[in-house]
């Protein structure tokens, strides 16, 4: 009798499983190092530190994915505490030799797909399935039998140390069936968390190995199986929405926006090149900032603001969701009814942005605060992606402040993101003063002067502040008002009215762009319909000591038009926008658009059109936005709208099937 005999079946099963774990863990993490000397070219500028938290960061996913495969085998040796038999090794002997080979295409073919993709292995690669001699044809033999034998020697090695984890296995009845329970019970709980991610409010998703504004780190850390399947299931809906024929659709859409130059705006800027700031107020709906409670108004701070800056009365919001909302403010581009294009993180790193625009064309330091876990909804790759040079979340603050179920709360973030424009400022402007100096002691004073910026900075930088205290459950640290969810949107204005205070009392304030807007509104009042008008009306204001002067604009917009708009007033390119119109371009059509599940909304100051896609048909819009005199749109405006909406709609899933 062997030593493993000598162990009773109950510890032997249990043992079985950790041992199953681990060994599935030790094999998957292997795949980054592997993955990294495939491609060490790329990995050849990475310091130490950034190789380690490669195979650091990957096992967030590592443990999601050995997570799933272990679930089958903790079912089994469970059943097996009861119904004891041998029909549970016959089993297993089945199960993991199929995922070892799943596990082993996936690596091979992320391999080898890298070199030509530049991005994790996606549900992109089934459409290659429809026509496999195409597929074939653009695989030379070399390839096809390099990474074969990449599988087949990954296969056999993982297949090796299940076999042999497998031998722990005992099928005979147990005497300790209770006890035997209890523990695989308590592992089960730990393997659900293995495979959620965590007891966090964010699951697993592909941000959550995110780490690094270079790339490729975040996608050698990436689990391939993951990637694969992720995208696969958050694919829904990518192929509805077909309205049109292709030259009708073309047409339709080509008439809603221009060529991007953006020489038809008005100027509203004292400079060309300020810094900006972007608050993305969570869930600040402008029913909810124009309401008042006995007389005293919910967001005193916004409703004093806005007379000082520029005021966008008639803006709208693109969706329910802070991941929607998100990609259409900083990327132009519009929600999707029944999913996001953020759970799509190869094609939404593909999306312009404002960040990368602003880089790009006019040197901007790019960074983004948020008090929470941007891991959610894969919010951080998506900003890495885009543009974003730093960011600063949750895990990088050591504040003396409580958390919240989603994080820091606004006071102690707002306090956080001003010392951080306050640095921003300062560093730029010891810059430019560095310069000058250098410039006149090297009697240069003349060219230096006309090159530079009327700024006074030798980088600007773009900023945002992502809030989140005005987020279920409303939980903040003051109270102003019974009402939970007004309360909570009580102190967000509240902090933000003192950020503002405070950067206008700094020498920050005369070169500043503040662009105060919401992700999404809050479906207040109570009841609304999520498909109306109402329930999508967001405020937006420009303020800063940038701004020519105070204005109130009462065209109808969406938040995908944030983009070309503020690009158009820096007099940089906004062409590579398709979905984002400027305000204040005279020539485009002026109209806000909006989903909801399965439907979308266009409104423009001739009235409102809501149309229900799963029903085929228009529905009531509820738009009490403007006077009874002026909500008598005809026949020919609701068919105008109807159109508009549906090209955008459909043009929107065609622009993603093609990223």
């Amino acid at each position: 009798m062997t030593r493993i005999d000598r162990i009773p079946a109950s510890a032997r099963n249990l043992l079985f499983i950790i041992a199953l774990f681990a060994v599935t863990l030790a094999m998957t993490a292997l795949q980054k190092p592997l993955f990294l000397l495939r491609y060490a070219s790329l990995a050849a500028g990475a310091s130490f530190g950034e190789l380690a938290a490669v195979i650091g960061n990957g096992l967030r996913l590592d443990l999601t994915v050995t997570g799933y495969i272990v679930a089958t085998p903790i079912l089994v040796v469970l059943a097996n505490t009861w119904f004891a038999g041998r029909w549970a090794r016959t089993l297993l002997k089945i199960y993991l030799p199929v995922t070892a080979a799943l596990s082993a295409i996936a690596f091979a073919v992320n391999l080898g797909l890298y070199e030509y993709w530049a991005f994790p292995l996606d549900g992109s690669v089934l459409q290659f399935l429809a026509t496999p001699k195409e597929a074939a044809a653009s695989v030379t033999v070399g390839q096809a039998v390099s990474h074969t034998l990449i599988a087949a020697a990954y296969f056999a090695a993982v297949q090796f140390c299940f076999s042999r984890t497998l031998r722990l296995l005992r099928t005979d009845r147990s005497g300790h069936r209770i006890l035997q329970t209890v523990l695989l019970l308590l592992f089960a709980g730990l393997d659900f968390l293995a495979i959620r991610g965590g007891v966090t409010v964010t699951t697993a998703n592909i941000s959550k190995v995110c780490f690094s504004d270079k790339q490729f780190l975040n996608h050698a850390a990436t689990n391939p199986l993951f990637s694969f399947i992720s995208s696969v299931s958050g694919g829904e809906g990518l192929y509805d929405y077909e309205f049109f024929d292709e030259q009708e659709r073309n047409t339709i859409f080509e008439n809603l926006h221009n060529d991007g130059t953006g020489s038809q705006s008005t100027p509203l800027l004292r400079m060309r090149r300020p810094n900006v700031i972007l608050i993305l107020a969570e869930s600040f709906g402008r029913s909810t900032a124009d309401e008042t409670v006995g007389g005293v108004p919910v967001a005193p701070e916004f409703q004093r603001l806005k007379s000082e800056g520029i005021y966008f009365e008639n803006f709208i919001a693109n969706s329910y969701r802070t991941d929607r909302g998100t990609a259409a403010l900083l990327s132009g581009f519009p929600a999707q009814p029944k999913t996001s294009i953020m759970k799509m993180p190869a094609k939404a790193a593909k999306l312009p942005s404002i960040a990368r625009s602003l880089r790009r064309g006019g040197g901007y330091a790019t960074s983004y605060l948020y008090g929470g876990d941007l891991n959610f909804t894969n919010t951080a790759a998506y900003l890495y992606a885009t543009g974003f040079e730093r960011l600063i979340w949750q895990k990088d603050m050591r504040l003396d402040a409580p958390t919240s179920k989603w994080g820091y709360a606004d006071d102690a973030t707002g306090e956080l993101f001003a010392e951080h424009v306050l640095a921003l400022s300062a560093d730029r402007k010891r810059v430019r003063a560095a310069e000058r100096t250098a410039a006149r002691n090297a009697e240069q004073n003349a060219d230096i002067a006309t090159a530079a910026d009327s700024s006074g900075y030798a980088r600007p930088f773009f900023a945002v502040w992502q809030t989140l205290s005005s987020h279920e459950p409303f939980d903040v640290p003051t109270k102003r008002f019974e009402d939970r969810m007004l309360n909570s949107m009580a102190f967000t204005d509240d902090c933000i009215g003192r950020l503002v205070e405070r950067l206008r009392a700094s020498d920050a304030w005369d070169d500043l762009l503040i662009i105060i807007v919401a992700d999404h509104a809050y479906r207040y009042p109570y009841g609304i319909a999520g498909s109306t008008v109402y329930s999508h009306r967001i405020p937006m204001l420009w303020l800063g000591g940038a701004i020519e002067k105070p204005l109130t604009v009462d065209t109808y917009a969406s938040q995908t038009d944030l983009a070309a708009t503020l690009l158009a007033q820096l007099d940089i390119p906004y062409a590579d926008f398709p979905f984002s119109r400027d305000i204040f371009d005279a020539s485009v059509p002026k109209f806000g658009y909006y989903c909801f599940n399965d439907g979308f909304g266009v409104v423009d100051a001739c009235g409102a059109t809501v149309y229900d896609c799963a029903a085929g048909r228009t529905v009531a819009s509820d738009d009490t936005s403007r006077t009874a005199a002026d909500n008598t749109p005809t026949a020919t405006d609701d068919e105008r709208r109807l159109r508009c909406g549906k090209a955008i709609l459909q043009t929107t899933f065609k622009t993603i099937r093609e990223l």
